[in-house]
């Protein structure tokens, strides 16, 4: 666990420099080596993807910062940068507000299903297709993706 809260700490200062934040981090042993994997994305207030030059500058910053500190102990390793990718479960607040604009697919805690334009992200909940939806009754959610431009989308609505 040392290691994981190292490289966490690490990885944040990393990712911060390059207007990220740090969603995940995970050593494993592969061999005699170790798998050092990052996962970082834009903050909450964000919309869009991340780049991969933010991504390469995350890794390069990062994998200069392991050395000179030495959180590795002295072993090999690689590492391992990478962002969500749009088949992310939407399951916290930030990556709803990531995904305004974007097409979802809602399922409800009792059971049912909602799709559609992701308009508003606040307090009280979300607003898909026009639909008001309390926090309470989403269960989670998933971005749908789209082979037409959003102003070419059958719903009507812009994004």
């Amino acid at each position: 666990m040392a290691a994981v809260d190292a490289v966490r700490g690490l990885a944040d200062e990393a990712a911060s420099a390059s207007g990220l934040v740090v969603e995940d981090v995970a050593v494993q042993a592969a061999g005699r080596r170790r798998v050092v994997r990052v996962v970082v994305d834009l903050p909450a207030d964000a919309v869009g993807g991340v780049s991969m030059d933010a991504v390469a500058a995350v890794s390069q910053t990062l994998s200069r910062s392991l050395d000179d500190a030495d959180a590795m102990g002295g072993e090999p390793y690689t590492l391992e940068i990478t962002s969500p990718g749009v088949d992310r479960p939407l399951s916290q607040r930030r990556h709803w507000s990531r995904a305004r604009g974007r097409r979802v697919r809602v399922s409800l805690r009792d059971g049912g299903t909602r799709a559609g334009r992701l308009s508003v992200v606040d307090d009280e909940g979300i607003v898909v297709a026009g639909e008001g939806l309390p926090w309470a009754d989403v269960a989670r959610g998933r971005v749908e993706i789209e082979f037409s431009r959003p102003d070419d989308d059958e719903d009507g609505e812009e994004a």
